[in-house]
């Protein structure tokens, strides 16, 4: 063998990156869960998970083992996070900006632009893991009705719970992320927790998408968009079901005050939507598109629903068109 030969076969030294990224890549989809809870927002949370990384790196060479590389991963992204929402408005839903409409029948009003900061969907593509288990534990933490919950919480408080109650670290643990003392971390977390239990939790626990009652009543639901049919409607929703869309003030409680807005002003006819089936914070959602004047189907937006055994509890959608492509779908269709 010539000493070339025996160079090539010699393993070739690891760098410092090769070391950080084999260390730490394991952790970045959890991490973007983690900060998508703090956040709200997908493409927000994308951000502070680059963040992370790169302040991550550039203090590796100081990190000598003290605590966990994930512990350590969670107290960098835990506090880019709360750097970046000192400065930010808080994401909400309609429904966290007054009561139901309950007046004549009309357009809801629309929000200006700017005016308010919307919550967004996290396409569960982002964070899919190959232990099962810990898959339907992360779409527990990411359901829509949690993470709306959560951005009622100030940002230290919403923290600590994140950390106790949905990562499991312990007080000691989250004391040292947060560097702040376990009293602390004990009180932020018994007034979260009443914060939430104010909030009031969901009406029945949401079925999981694969459910074949959840599938069931996803494809009604998109069937009775494309075919224009409000009866079909009817059955998919609950008779307490909620309907609220961004970027609208105006959100309905009710399965008839929530028909008589989709027929008035939603609805139009047969073949004006099409939909594809998706999933999004651990729910059955769907790719809208909406056809325009020659035809084409361009991208509307992602609705996100919460199926139950007795129906459709809630709907949510989300009328930003570039969310279409953030969950893998072209942004127009032509059948």
């Amino acid at each position: 063998m010539t000493p070339k030969e025996q160079r090539m076969q010699e393993p070739t030294p690891r760098t410092a990156k090769d070391e950080f990224a084999a260390e730490t890549e394991r952790f970045r989809r959890e991490l973007l869960a983690h900060c998508y809870r703090m956040a709200g927002s997908a493409h927000e949370a994308e951000d502070l998970v680059q963040e992370t990384y790169l302040r991550a790196w550039r203090s590796y060479a100081g990190f000598e083992g003290r605590a966990s590389v994930r512990s350590w991963l969670y107290a960098i992204a835990t506090n880019v996070c709360l750097t970046a929402l000192a400065s930010r408005r808080t994401r909400v839903l309609p429904s966290g900006l007054r009561e139901p409409y309950d007046g004549p029948g009309r357009p809801p009003s629309q929000a200006g632009p700017g005016e308010v900061s919307w919550l967004e969907p996290l396409p569960d593509r982002w964070i899919a893991d190959d232990d099962p288990a810990a898959a339907v534990v992360a779409r527990e933490s990411l359901r829509l009705a949690l993470v709306v919950s959560l951005q009622h919480l100030p940002p230290r408080q919403r923290a600590i719970l994140i950390l106790r109650d949905v990562l499991a670290f312990t007080a000691p643990e989250t004391a040292r992320i947060l560097d702040t003392t376990t009293t602390a971390v004990k009180s932020g977390l018994q007034r979260a927790r009443a914060r939430l239990e104010e909030l009031g939790p969901e009406p029945e626990r949401p079925l999981e998408p694969s459910d074949p009652r959840a599938r069931a009543l996803l494809e009604d639901y998109m069937a009775a968009f494309e075919r224009a049919d409000a009866r079909l409607l009817e059955q998919v929703l609950r008779k307490d079901a909620t309907l609220e869309a961004t970027p609208f003030r105006d959100w309905y409680a009710g399965r008839e005050k929530c028909i008589r807005l989709l027929e008035n002003s939603v609805l139009g006819k047969r073949g004006d939507w099409r939909m594809i089936p998706t999933t999004a914070n651990g729910q059955s959602a769907a790719a809208v598109y909406h056809r325009d004047t020659t035809g084409v189907f361009g991208a509307h937006g992602i609705v996100v629903l919460t199926p139950t055994a007795t129906g459709v509890a809630r709907v949510v959608e989300f009328h930003d068109p570039a969310l279409v492509e953030t969950f893998g779908f072209p942004p127009e269709r032509r059948d």
